[in-house]
């Protein structure tokens, strides 16, 4: 019981201490932003790795009233999330050029550094909508479709890297295994227009050195969210 109530004040506290850690520590906080700058993948990849499963597990506490076993495969969902973020963040830099380019295609006189521009403007809005848009309607889906094979297959080899290794992988088989009508009706149907086109487009009216840092945080925000929603009914 007492190691139960331990773990859940770390948990509360996990984000809070580790954003204290870098807004007190000046030296930190500089190396942060300089190798953020530097390498902008390896940051997404870390951010990723560290806060998006950190959201499953703290999801996984609040849902099922435990913490997950071994077979729940936190290092192997770290190292998916890291290169999910990756791509993330590539996805972020190919939509925000490409936004941007398509509101030019339609009106030339559009200004096409807007989102460096300071401030708050109906057209930096526009500007931020346009790129969340076409990036959750193209690039989400696939993203998250696997990330749910990925997640499906950690399971099957018993959360361990050694299982994934000796675990055949029969691509058709996951794909069977995928709740279909759950990720069309609720993850692709709900969860975009409602949460991450809206979500990310204050996500692209940020610095660019703090988008990644928000989506990931983005990501921790619905998993806990949909893992309350259970508890409510």
């Amino acid at each position: 019981m007492k190691k139960t109530i331990l773990n859940d004040l770390i948990l509360i506290l996990f984000i809070p201490i580790l954003f204290s850690i870098f807004a007190f520590v000046p030296f930190l906080y500089s190396f942060y932003k300089s190798f953020n700058s530097s390498h902008p993948y390896i940051m997404s990849f870390i951010k990723f790795a560290i806060l998006a499963t950190y959201g499953e597990i703290a999801a996984y506490r609040i849902s099922n009233k435990k913490y997950p076993d071994k077979g729940f495969g936190i290092f192997p969902k770290m190292l998916v999330w890291g290169i999910l973020g990756v791509f993330i963040k590539a996805a972020f830099v190919i939509f925000s050029k490409g936004a941007i380019a398509l509101l030019v295609s339609i009106n030339k006189n559009f200004p096409v550094n807007i989102l460096a521009t300071q401030g708050i403007s109906l057209l930096k809005i526009l500007a931020s909508f346009t790129i969340s848009l076409t990036m959750n309607i193209i690039f989400a889906p696939v993203m998250m479709l696997t990330h749910k094979i990925t997640d499906l297959y950690i399971i099957k080899a018993g959360g361990t890297f050694k299982g994934i290794f000796k675990t055949r992988f029969k691509f058709t088989e996951l794909l069977s295994n995928v709740d279909w009508k759950n990720f069309g009706g609720f993850v692709l149907c709900k969860t975009i227009p409602f949460f991450w086109i809206p979500a990310h487009t204050i996500t692209f009216l940020l610095a660019e050195s703090y988008q990644v840092l928000f989506a990931a945080l983005l990501s921790v925000a619905l998993g806990l969210f949909l893992a309350y929603k259970p508890i409510r009914k």
